[in-house]
């Protein structure tokens, strides 16, 4: 469980190791710092934050791998 800001308040976020480590390289690979990251995925989702940023990362990894054939 991390602490995040988002929108100028803070919250707690529930996530396993991997997803962090995916969601920071996707940060770092579009130029963008964690937090408007998780800021961005919050505004679009429907149900709870830690369940759409794990959609967010499968999403962003299937396009990857579908990318790479």
């Amino acid at each position: 469980k991390r602490s995040i800001r988002i929108a100028g308040h803070r919250t707690s976020v529930s996530l396993e190791p991997a997803f962090w480590d995916e969601l920071k390289a996707i940060a770092n690979e579009t130029r963008c710092s964690l937090n408007e990251l998780v800021k961005s995925v919050d505004t679009k989702r429907k149900g709870n934050l830690s369940s759409a940023l794990r959609l967010f990362v499968l999403k962003n990894l299937k396009e990857k791998a579908s990318r790479a054939k």
